[in-house]
């Protein structure tokens, strides 16, 4: 658990069914082009239940981190960030994050990427962290940059969103000074 200003960062819970449910739906139009997979897999809350129970699995077996961004005093789900992709021989991770409309621009999401940043490097021994995002989308890009995380190339066709030819995305990455 990972505690900054009223925020906690902590793995989804069976208790967050409705609340990750509702996150997901509230934010659909967001979510749509870029995160279509997370949509689907929460369209229902029978949806969302499943969703976490695979998402504990993972953790369990060490494959992503899924994580709730949270307000501490109400503990509504707020955002979501995620280590996924893991190359555990090259200790290489990539970092993916969404948050509700009503919290963007606040930096929230800055401060949650160099948090889970740490615990990637501290807890996971992690050596480098990517984030990956289309040159359209200027918060992801901000985010990556006020997180010290430096542009290293273009990767062509890198994403297929649904009923879209496949994009260029560009590629951050950050290593662990220690």
């Amino acid at each position: 658990m990972i505690t900054f200003e009223n925020f906690i960062i902590d793995k989804l819970k069976y208790s967050d069914v409705n609340e990750l449910h509702l996150f997901i739906i509230n934010n659909a139009e967001r979510f749509r082009r870029f995160f279509p997979l997370t949509l689907s897999c929460n369209a229902t809350v029978e949806k969302s239940a499943e969703y976490i129970e695979i998402k504990e699995r993972e953790i369990q077996q060490k494959l992503n981190f899924t994580f709730a961004i949270r307000e501490i005093d109400s503990q509504k789900i707020i955002g979501l960030i995620i280590i996924k992709k893991i190359n555990w021989t090259k200790r290489i991770g990539e970092l993916a994050y969404c948050i509700g409309s009503n919290f963007e621009g606040k930096g929230l999401v800055t401060k949650a990427v160099k948090a889970i940043s740490d615990f990637a490097y501290n807890e996971l021994d992690l050596k480098t962290l990517q984030i990956i995002a289309h040159k359209t989308n200027l918060a992801s890009i901000k985010v990556a940059q006020n997180s010290n995380f430096i542009w290293k190339k273009t990767l062509l066709n890198e994403f297929t969103p649904i009923n879209e030819a496949p994009l260029d995305m560009e590629l951050y990455e950050h290593m662990n000074e220690k």
